[in-house]
């Protein structure tokens, strides 16, 4: 009997303690679940976190970007050179107030003007290393040209490589000699300006020439000249 008792209590105790256990077990089962419910926002919140703080890192960056587009050499020029269009190129830079450049949309206004200093390639254009007067330096000259349609083509502008071409308008007698480069007839230039006096019938044509050929251009008679537009001459 008291065999029995014991055994009994043992039983009692086995089942109480098999309880104790199941329910242990289910309390940390619970435990478990509820601690993966209270991470699951920390987990959307790391997998978002390195998007947003990229996000945040290209807006302050795009917010904080003092970056312009200007005009810089694209090649090395001279003092006295008339400024062609690819002279010149765009880059993008991050420029303090009291420095002086020159906008990308401003090209248009650069090309055939006069270069007022000497540059390497990549430098930085300046409103003063132009000069819109278009002065000569020693060694060249400009000379004006009355020229009626069909003797110049209608793409040249300021800043164009042209060839002045000499046409004899001699129709008898001995035909005079021939000036021009080595009396070649020709002489190569680039135009500083293009104008078209109101009520005239003719364009004046500005060309800048090494000075011996302006004055050799210069004495030809009006009419016997035409202007080519050679290779690199574009606007």
């Amino acid at each position: 009997m008291s065999t029995f008792v014991t055994d009994s209590h043992a039983v009692t105790n086995q089942s109480t303690s098999d309880s104790g256990m199941w329910m242990s077990g289910k309390q940390r089962t619970v435990s478990r679940l509820r601690g993966r419910r209270r991470n699951r926002p920390y987990l959307v919140l790391g997998l978002l976190l390195p998007g947003l703080c990229a996000g945040a890192f290209l807006w302050i960056s795009l917010a904080t970007d003092d970056q312009r587009p200007v005009l810089a050499l694209a090649r090395e020029v001279t003092v006295g050179h008339v400024v062609v269009a690819q002279d010149l190129r765009r880059v993008k830079v991050a420029v303090d107030a009291g420095v002086l450049v020159v906008d990308a949309g401003q090209a248009a206004g650069v090309v055939g003007k006069t270069m007022s200093v000497s540059l390497p390639a990549g430098a930085l254009l300046t409103p003063d290393a132009v000069d819109s007067s278009a002065v000569p330096v020693a060694g060249q000259a400009i000379v004006s040209l009355a020229l009626k349609s069909g003797q110049f083509p209608a793409e040249v502008g300021p800043g164009a490589r042209v060839t002045v071409v000499f046409v004899s308008g001699a129709t008898s007698g001995s035909v005079p000699r021939t000036p021009g480069e080595e009396g070649s007839g020709t002489w190569s230039g680039v135009v500083t300006s293009v104008a078209t006096p109101p009520n005239e019938q003719v364009t004046v044509v500005s060309v800048q020439l090494a000075e011996a050929a302006a004055g050799q251009v210069a004495a030809v008679p009006v009419g016997q000249l035409s202007l080519v537009l050679v290779a690199g001459g574009g606007r």
